[in-house]
């Protein structure tokens, strides 16, 4: 690349001669990390695990569908987070997709601590993991793999049972609650 062009800046420079050289040595921002992935429209799920007897749970939306073939879940999941060791230690999880009608739910789940599942009307999933009545589709998986991502682990899974019913998902855009009008994501205030 010639440092003839005008216009590229002093820092996309600095980046481009990293990139050259085979390292990158400038820190990103997380914070606009944050904002902007924030700016991608995700659904809503609330990840489920059991472990010893107890069912424990949390608000995800980093889940990936990596694989069809050989089937294969991914689930972003915190190293300090409880759920990081009830999955590893579990060895399953089930991903329960929220219906509009949900949010309480997302907003109980994405809270640190033990979370009650008291009131909510649960099944048994093969695995154990438990699956929430009214999720609009779910999965049970059975965990395959643990790799290391920075300060998460992606937890690999093997699907086992699975089902879709009716509903519309829960949206997260922009860190708020949305949903979908006519095929499109609602106008933000």
């Amino acid at each position: 690349m010639e440092k003839g062009n005008k216009s590229l800046s002093g820092m996309q420079w600095k980046f481009i001669i990293a990139v050259e050289k085979g390292r990158i040595d400038m820190a990103f921002d997380s914070m606009l990390q944050r904002q902007i992935m924030g700016r991608f429209a995700t659904g809503v799920t609330v990840v489920t695990t059991k472990l010893d007897g107890q069912v424990s749970g949390m608000t995800a939306n980093a889940v990936i569908s990596l694989s069809l073939n050989p089937a294969i879940v991914a689930v972003s999941v915190d190293k300090s987070a409880t759920m990081h060791q009830q999955i590893r230690d579990g060895g399953c999880f089930a991903i329960n997709i929220l219906s509009l009608k949900q949010e309480e739910i997302s907003n109980r789940f994405a809270k640190p601590g033990p979370k009650d599942f008291s009131d909510l009307n649960i099944e048994k999933s093969l695995s154990g993991a438990p699956i929430i009545n009214g999720v609009i589709a779910w999965l049970d998986c059975i965990l395959i793999k643990t790799v290391p991502v920075g300060d998460h682990d992606l937890f690999l899974g093997e699907p086992i049972a699975g089902s879709v019913n009716e509903g519309a998902p829960l949206i997260y855009f922009g860190s708020r609650y949305d949903s979908l009008v006519e095929g499109k994501v609602k106008d933000q205030d």
